[in-house]
C-alpha cells in the first residue's frame, strides 16, 4: 500500500462515553430520564448504519415527530461530547508517528462537522500532525458506506484508490472501502464483533490500530 485512509471513531479514539452522552442527551429531550446502556449503544451501531431506531423506543415514544426529536438532541451532544469525551486510544499516538513516516495518511469520518471542526478536534488531541487530509460527511454528497468520501481522500493524497488501505472500526469502512476498490482493514475497538465484521470480508482484521505498523509493507 502507498497510503493509508483512516476511520477517527472507535478505531482512533474512543467514543463510548460520547455516545452515551448523546442517548442521555437524546432521552431527556423526549422525557426519559434512565435508559439501557445496551441500548445507547445500538442505537448509535443503527444510526451509523442509517438503520430504524423506532423500535428501540418504547410504544409511547415511538411517534416519527419523537424519534426525530430524539435524534437532533443525541447529535447535537454527541459533536459537543466528543470534544472532551473523545480519546485516543493507548499508543494512538506512537503508532500515527510510525506510519506517517511510511505513508501519506488521510483522516475519514462520519461525523457531519466541517473540515474546521474536524481539525480543531484533531489539533486538541494532538493528533493533527500526522495527517495530510481529512474529509468528513459534510465534505461529500454521500457518506460511507458510499465510497465517495474514499475517493476523494484517496486523490487529495494524489494515490489511486487500489493502491490505498482503509483502516476502521465499522462496517461501513469496511463497504466504502471495497465499493473504492482499496485495500479494507478492520480494528476490533468499536461498536462492531469480529464476527460482524468478517461478515464483510476485510482483507484484514485486527484487534487494533498499534498492530498495524507490523503488518504493512510500504510499496514504491
Amino acid at each position: 500500500m502507498k497510503a493509508l485512509l483512516i476511520d477517527l471513531d472507535g478505531t482512533l479514539v474512543n467514543p463510548t462515553k460520547a455516545l452515551l452522552e448523546a442517548a442521555t442527551a437524546g432521552y431527556i429531550a423526549i422525557g426519559v430520564d434512565t435508559f439501557d446502556a445496551a441500548v445507547g449503544i445500538e442505537i448509535a451501531r443503527r444510526m451509523e448504519q442509517k438503520k430504524p431506531i423506532r423500535d428501540l423506543f418504547n410504544p409511547e415514544h415511538q411517534k416519527p415527530s419523537t424519534v426525530r426529536k430524539f435524534v437532533n438532541a443525541y447529535l447535537d451532544a454527541y459533536y459537543i461530547s466528543t470534544l472532551t469525551m473523545a480519546i485516543p486510544f493507548p499508543q494512538v499516538h506512537e503508532t500515527l508517528q510510525i506510519l506517517s513516516q511510511k505513508y501519506p495518511l488521510a483522516l475519514i469520518t462520519l461525523r457531519h462537522i466541517s473540515k474546521k471542526q474536524i481539525i480543531k478536534e484533531l489539533h486538541q488531541l494532538k493528533l493533527l500532525k500526522y495527517f495530510k487530509t481529512a474529509v468528513t460527511a459534510k465534505d461529500v454528497t454521500k457518506p460511507k458506506p458510499n465510497p465517495e468520501a474514499i475517493i476523494k481522500a484517496a486523490k487529495q493524497l494524489a494515490t489511486p484508490t487500489k493502491r490505498c488501505a482503509v483502516v476502521g472500526d465499522s462496517i461501513v469502512d469496511i463497504k466504502a472501502g471495497k465499493a473504492a476498490k482499496t485495500k479494507t482493514i478492520a480494528v476490533l475497538t468499536g461498536l462492531y464483533s469480529k464476527k460482524e465484521l468478517e461478515k464483510e470480508k476485510p482483507d484484514l482484521i485486527i484487534e487494533n490500530i498499534n498492530q498495524l505498523p507490523k503488518t504493512l509493507t510500504p510499496q514504491s
